[in-house]
């Protein structure tokens, strides 16, 4: 695929001009209505750049972006005013909210956007349009979208997290305008096409998070690729099901076991190498203070909490098994948390795998952390950001990347 850059649209110049960039200011927040607080303000930081550089150059900016999943109305507990209060705490230009998508409020403020400044439109998943499948739909709303930028106006797509989306503001929008990918977009892409285009060897991917069904397909194209994967997380007690041991009250997906036998089966033929963890860290119930032990992976039902104990987290064993498999790798790709990291009790084995990704990376190696709540994870644990390769803002678009799907905010950049 051929992108134009943010660079060439620079080079065109924008100074005096509209330009309507596509951000991810998805971000995570806290607290009682109406004082809702933003805890992990990584994705806003990361849009800063790309927003600065078109301020500096004289543009006037327009940002669309979208907060959780609203159902094509406005509700409050969705509204991007936190996320963009903390926007123009960060920023070194001056931000302004539209209070609606494409109504009186947007199309007042953005016709009185002087050059240098952002205006931020309310969330656009308060307009069913947004993601409706329907083409017609959709396009009338990317035209009520474009209107805003005036007669020369330009779309910078700089929200990665969004590309693997079909919606208004990603994809239709760009055959509007003149379309440029933007810097956090195209650094993404870079990486992802490192990892999936003759990876520097051994290649190890690190799989965590709740269920086995959301990471089956990029196991599936996985098998054969990686040398290693490493699997934590709620996910493994569904292959540890698979190869016979029970596993309590932990999280299990009986209708996957059969799709988990087959993936053993074909990687042991294709090259590819399952290592699971030897050790869980087995709680009586799922909170913060909860008693808990730990047990072998394959005697989980063996300790005080019998059938009813749930595995929380990788035990240290495997999170040093973990590690000195990481320690060897030359590129590494993580996705998804090996335990509950919100509860410090069950944070360890989470905590090794980023220390040996911070590790591998001071020695050479090229390490993702695949966005979502690995990102969250890496963060929340008090790692420097800057002890990565790279930490994707993505992690569903991450994932589909290396699953070979299309993803049409890409598709529709491609000139």
């Amino acid at each position: 695929m051929a992108y134009s850059s943010l660079e060439d649209l620079l080079n065109e110049g924008v100074r005096g001009r509209r330009v309507l960039v596509r951000s991810d200011l998805n971000v995570p927040l806290d607290g009682e209505l109406p004082n809702l607080r933003v805890t992990d303000d990584g994705r806003i930081r990361a849009s800063l750049p790309v927003l600065r550089k078109l301020t500096e150059a004289g543009a006037a900016v327009v940002v669309m972006a979208h907060l959780g999943r609203p159902k094509g109305a406005p509700e409050e507990k969705y509204s991007l005013k936190p996320a963009v209060d903390r926007l123009a705490e960060l920023a070194d230009f001056d931000v302004a909210f539209a209070d609606d998508v494409t109504g009186e409020s947007a199309r007042s403020l953005s016709s009185e956007l002087q050059p240098g400044s952002v205006l931020v439109l309310q969330n656009v998943r308060f307009d069913p349009r947004e993601t409706s499948k329907d083409d017609a739909e959709r396009g009338a709303f990317a035209d009520e979208l474009v209107k805003l930028t005036g007669d020369n106006g330009a779309y910078v797509d700089d929200a990665f997290g969004a590309v693997h989306r079909k919606h208004a503001s990603v994809y239709d929008v760009a055959s509007r305008l003149p379309a440029y990918q933007g810097d956090l977009v195209k650094a993404e892409v870079d990486v992802l096409q490192r990892l999936t285009t003759n990876p520097e060897r051994p290649f190890v991917v690190v799989l965590g998070g709740s269920k086995v069904s959301d990471k089956l397909a990029v196991i599936e194209n996985l098998i054969g690729t990686a040398d290693r994967l490493l699997v934590g997380g709620g996910m493994v007690f569904t292959f540890l099901a698979a190869q016979g041991h029970s596993v309590g009250s932990s999280l299990l997906e009986e209708d996957q076991l059969e799709t988990v036998r087959g993936y053993l089966s074909r990687a042991a033929e294709s090259g590819t190498e399952f290592v699971l963890p030897t050790d869980i860290v087995v709680a009586e119930k799922f909170a913060a203070d909860a008693g808990h032990e730990v047990l072998a992976a394959d005697a989980m039902e063996s300790g005080a909490f019998g059938s009813s104990g749930l595995g929380l987290d990788i035990g240290p064993e495997s999170g040093a098994a973990f590690a000195e498999q990481i320690s060897q790798a030359r590129t590494v790709f993580w996705n998804g948390p090996m335990g509950v990291f919100e509860f410090d009790a069950f944070a360890d084995g989470t905590r090794a795998v980023a220390q040996a990704l911070a590790d591998a990376t001071a020695a050479g190696a090229l390490t993702v952390v695949g966005g979502g709540d690995s990102a969250a994870a890496v963060r929340g644990l008090g790692f420097d950001e800057s002890s990565f390769g790279h930490i994707s803002t993505g992690g569903g678009a991450s994932l589909e990347y290396l699953e070979g799907k299309e993803l049409p905010g890409l598709t529709a950049l491609d000139r």
